[in-house]
């Protein structure tokens, strides 16, 4: 069996060497800037926390600190909102991040659990066939046959081992799994301690262990929470960027740095195209061009901030590797018609009439019409 590169094995993980990792956890790839805040960090800190809110909200939101150390943001928002939502995790509630898809619920979630507790990967995906057992604990059947219901014999979840360290878990997309399964969360939130009937006792949670989980209400296939879950959760509503000029500075961004990790071939900024794809989903998004002159079909997607760095990013692969190196309307056009055509039938309609009634009387958009044209 190979040995992991350059790597070094601890008791919970193996972590390969972070250049090798095409997309490392925040709490590697932003190591340097949660030492620089560490060692600055001179505020009380909730127990088992490696920082303290204020500065879980400076490594969200960034900043430059005394020595001179610059904090990068990692989401850009109203401070009020993240405050919030650190806030809500030094007490005894839960914090579910709500939001439509693409409003960096997940991005947010990896962060803060990166910050408070220096490890993000203590995480459950919800899906709709997630089980009761990814939540609490399973078992290894061969020992359990073996040997009967014992410690050894168990596998934690995440939730457990989060509440054996006073960490912080992760759940995505929690409406997503089935309702029965959601309130496996209860008595976790409620009585602090995760009962163990097969073995007669139970596991306590240590100060500082918390969860946040991610969820959204417009995607087909969610189940609602119980009253008796949503209770043990303080809900923060992550919206979607406010105007046009914060829009596009999170794409620009966010794909400078993707081109970084993808170590894609530098092509130079096109702030004309970003601005274009990001014009174009604001305006299918609302259902209106800007001006509110005209009114629009709204396609079935989402067409979120996070589906225009895709487009764009993509757009620049192309640029990369099959164009002239510069960013052009033919390298975002296949994209864009991919992100907003997802229903062959409704959104066929609406992207056709939107490209005849908007995009062609757009006369600085002429080349963009007619790469779309050509698809």
């Amino acid at each position: 069996m190979s040995q992991p590169r350059q790597g070094r094995v601890s008791a919970d993980k193996t972590v390969t060497a972070t250049n090798s990792i095409l997309r490392p956890h925040a709490e590697q790839e932003f190591a340097h800037e949660l030492a620089a805040l560490a060692k600055a960090d001179d505020r009380e800190r909730p127990p088992s926390w490696r920082l303290s809110p204020w500065a879980v909200v400076t490594y969200v939101l960034g900043g430059k600190l005394a020595d001179g150390s610059v904090i990068t943001p990692k989401y850009v928002g109203r401070r009020r909102l993240v405050e919030i939502a650190v806030a809500t995790l030094a007490t005894d509630r839960a914090l579910l991040l709500l939001g439509v898809p693409g409003t960096a619920k997940t991005w947010l979630s990896e962060h803060l659990a990166a910050a408070i507790s220096g490890d993000s990967t203590l995480l459950v995906q919800g899906t709709a066939g997630t089980a009761e057992e990814q939540l609490r604990y399973g078992w290894n059947y061969a020992r359990l046959l073996a040997e009967g219901p014992s410690v050894a014999a168990l596998v934690p979840s995440p939730i457990y081992r989060a509440m054996e360290r006073g960490s912080i878990a992760r759940v995505e997309e929690l409406t997503r799994m089935p309702s029965d399964v959601q309130d496996a969360l209860v008595t976790v939130l409620s009585e602090k301690t995760l009962p163990l009937p097969e073995l007669g006792g139970e596991v306590p949670a240590i100060a500082g262990f918390n969860v946040i989980a991610t969820a959204n209400d417009r995607d087909r296939g969610v189940n609602d929470l119980s009253a008796a879950l949503r209770r043990r959760f303080n809900t923060v509503v992550l919206p979607l960027p406010t105007d046009i000029e914060e829009e596009v500075a999170i794409v620009e961004r966010r794909v400078g740095e993707l081109g970084a990790a993808l170590r894609l071939p530098v092509v130079p900024a096109a702030n004309d195209e970003i601005r274009r794809v990001v014009t174009i989903f604001r305006e299918l998004r609302a259902g209106a061009t800007e001006d509110g002159r005209v009114s629009l079909k709204i396609p079935s997607g989402s067409l979120s901030t996070a589906e225009a760095i895709s487009v764009v990013t993509n757009g620049v692969a192309l640029a990369a590797h099959f164009g002239n190196g510069r960013l052009s309307s033919a390298d975002v056009a296949a994209g864009i018609v991919g992100a907003v055509v997802k229903d062959p039938v409704h959104d066929s309609v609406a992207w056709r009439e939107y490209l005849e009634a908007v995009v062609r009387d757009r006369a600085e958009w002429v080349d963009f019409y007619e790469a779309c044209r050509g698809l």
